[in-house]
């Protein structure tokens, strides 16, 4: 598989359901445990329990020019449990069933990688399509 965008997360924003420089948009760690689907829409479509890893905190510096999402780096602080292979990035709104899927990842440095307690940071590129490109 290679990173991209979900079919929903690219409706949404043509849609102008998704805001990426005003709303809270998290990244997930995933273990091998999740088989990525383009039918995949919404969070609860993401089995919890050892499949994700850690959350992050909604990102911050978040940019938005010519359609290339940008944002500061993000660390997972103390992140312990299954092996990461995947991460992906998301709307959210406090409720699975609405909270969008915006891009996959299983491609990156440094990936898999397993926990040991310590920190993961996630250095997003600065090539020109930074994090992800629409």
């Amino acid at each position: 598989m290679a990173n991209l965008i979900y079919d929903s997360g690219r409706e949404a924003f043509l849609n102008g359901d998704i805001d990426f420089t005003n709303d809270d948009i998290r990244v997930i760690l995933l273990s091998s445990g999740y088989t990525f689907s383009s039918a995949h829409d919404f969070l609860n479509d993401v089995a919890g329990g050892g499949v994700r890893v850690a959350t992050s905190s909604a990102l911050t510096g978040k940019s938005s020019t010519a359609g290339v999402a940008d944002a500061a780096d993000v660390t997972f602080t103390a992140v312990s449990g299954s092996q990461v292979t995947q991460f992906i990035i998301y709307q959210h709104t406090g409720t699975e069933s609405t909270s969008r899927l915006i891009a996959y990842f299983d491609t990156a440095t440094n990936l898999p990688i397993t926990p040991n307690g310590g920190d993961i940071t996630i250095q997003w590129d600065n090539g020109a399509n930074k994090i992800f490109k629409l």
